[in-house]
């Protein structure tokens, strides 16, 4: 999947727009007992002090520290969220998790970053409640991770630690496993 033309074009002019970085938490109704969305953002750019809204979903402002997202030569990336528990809401989706599963702790949860540029979110973000430019569609490649721990918890913050859906332990690309006896005629090539 390729930047958005449109997304592309405005990072290449001379004055482009801010990135806005939206992040939605979903859980696993199998691990969770709950299929709940949340949806967050870190308010860091256009002064956004409350929500967001975009593609018609809105997205609450949440102090949030994510690194690691770079993809290095022959490993994957393992992003690190930190979020904010000062008013204990991640404390109470863990509290909430732990009450249907018993020490589970998100992982397994999907965390989904977006990031779109500020001149194509929803008009309902300007002060006079239009946006020529609005587009739901204008947006970078979604990254998507499932948690694969808590690494901290305290009355400040909760870290985690994210894994591409497909570097979790026991998870093999492709699902079937090719081997000789499956292909037996394999062998007369590979001499």
């Amino acid at each position: 999947m390729s930047v958005n033309s449109a997304v592309f074009s405005n990072l290449q002019s001379i004055n482009p727009s801010a990135i806005i970085e939206l992040f939605t938490l979903q859980l696993d109704n199998s691990l969770h007992g709950a299929n709940t969305i949340y949806r967050f953002h870190s308010g860091s750019n256009l002064n956004a002090n409350g929500k967001i809204v975009w593609a018609g979903n809105e997205y609450l402002r949440f102090p949030i520290q994510v690194t690691g997202f770079a993809f290095q030569k022959g490993q994957l990336p393992r992003p690190k969220i930190v979020i904010s528990n000062a008013t204990g809401l991640i404390s109470a989706i863990l509290l909430s998790v732990n009450e249907t599963t018993t020490g589970n702790d998100l992982t397994g949860a999907t965390v989904t970053r977006i990031r779109t540029l500020a001149k194509f979110i929803d008009a309902v973000n300007f002060a006079d409640g239009t946006n020529a430019t609005a587009d739901p569609n204008a947006e970078f490649p979604q990254e998507i991770y499932s948690i694969d721990r808590k690494s901290a918890e305290n009355r400040e913050t909760v870290e985690f630690e994210l894994a591409a859906p497909t570097d979790l332990a026991g998870v093999r690309i492709p699902k079937r496993q090719a081997t000789r006896s499956i292909f037996p005629s394999i062998g007369t090539f590979i001499q």
